[in-house]
């Protein structure tokens, strides 16, 4: 089988692998769809981030879907050709997260295409993905596979989402227009938001944002005062999802929430610096939020269900020979919010 394997920056290369045979409990899944995520970019462009570097080459890719080939002995409640969304996330279920019902921070997390461990943990972007039959969740025959590798993203917006409570009526400032952000978009147009404005440095992911619910956006590059007017008043918004990780957002965000509103960390970026007064000031609430557990299942039957559109976040898919390509389209905002590998047929 074909499989794309990232060896050091810049080093991404498609070699053939053996396709192994799946044990009991396992279930063998034909790739049909996966997304590059922004994980997959660093490791790609940087060997890693922050003090988790690729030391050994790896499988990269943990945003996909396909269908089930084969099954191992024991396994029940799947079928051969069923289409599944694959979860990349396996926790252990017995460290002391995991037993608190906080398993998104299991101790011994198995994630797909992760550097954290040693050996790595290979990733999804295979032809055959030999795996557990507890990550499989089925999706609708009808269901394209390019839509069932966005279940993990929405997984991570939705995990946030939860954490800022109720969005019916609410004002909804959202920084950083990358799929991230733009499904966070989605989401909180679907939960009922009131007003969502949107903020970001490309021109085409406002469009984007546009497209799937913002009701303003706003390029701070071009417009860098334009978000003053929202920190009249002590502000305007009562939440804010933050999915740039860049500090300078962050920053305005404290600025434009209002006294008592709640602040999302979806983004991923180095030490920033914050006034703290202002938090303590304006009573705010600012909280991080890492990965999804149960929200993976649900973002699922959101997709399925149709209750969320995400056909305009997807930029282009390319078949696995042509990952190199693909990657070096997704580093580029200009030109991509989402691209996705094609493994075999779609």
């Amino acid at each position: 089988m074909k499989a794309v394997v990232i060896h050091a920056a810049r080093d991404l290369r498609v070699e053939d692998r053996d396709a192994p045979e799946p044990a009991p409990g396992e279930v063998a899944v034909a790739i049909r769809a996966g997304g590059i995520c922004g994980s997959d970019l660093h490791y790609y462009t940087n060997g890693g981030f922050g003090a988790i570097r690729v030391i050994d080459p790896m499988v990269l890719g943990h945003e996909v879907a396909g269908e089930i080939a084969s099954l191992g002995p024991g396994v029940s409640g799947l079928s051969v050709g069923d289409r599944v969304a694959v979860n990349p996330s396996l926790p252990c279920g017995t460290c002391s997260f995991c037993l608190r019902g906080e398993p998104n921070h299991c101790l011994d997390m198995r994630f797909f295409g992760s550097a954290m461990r040693r050996p790595h943990i290979d990733g999804a972007f295979r032809e055959t993905l030999v795996t557990e039959a507890a990550r499989c969740v089925v999706v609708p025959p009808t269901m394209p596979f390019a839509h069932g590798a966005f279940a993990e993203p929405l997984a991570v917006v939705l995990n946030g989402v939860q954490k800022a409570g109720p969005l019916i009526g609410r004002r909804v400032h959202v920084a950083g227009c990358g799929p991230i952000g733009a499904l966070a978009v989605l989401v909180a147009r679907n939960a009922g938001a009131a007003e969502i404005v949107a903020t970001d440095i490309v021109d085409g992911a406002l469009t984007i944002a546009r497209k799937v619910g913002a009701d303003r956006t706003i390029n701070v590059a071009d417009d860098p005062d334009a978000m003053a007017a929202y920190a009249a008043n002590k502000g305007h918004f009562d939440v804010m999802f933050e999915a740039s990780g860049n500090g300078a957002a962050l920053r305005t965000g404290l600025e434009v929430v209002r006294p008592g509103g709640t602040i999302i960390q979806l983004g991923l970026g180095g030490d920033v610096t914050v006034p703290q007064n202002v938090i303590v000031a304006k009573e705010l609430t600012v909280r991080g939020t890492f990965r999804f557990h149960d929200e993976f299942a649900i973002a699922t039957r959101m997709i399925a269900d149709g209750r969320l559109d995400i056909a305009p976040l997807l930029t282009e898919s390319l078949p696995v020979d042509r990952a190199e390509e693909a990657f070096a389209l997704a580093t580029d905002r200009s030109r991509a919010m989402k691209v996705q590998l094609e493994f075999g047929r779609v």
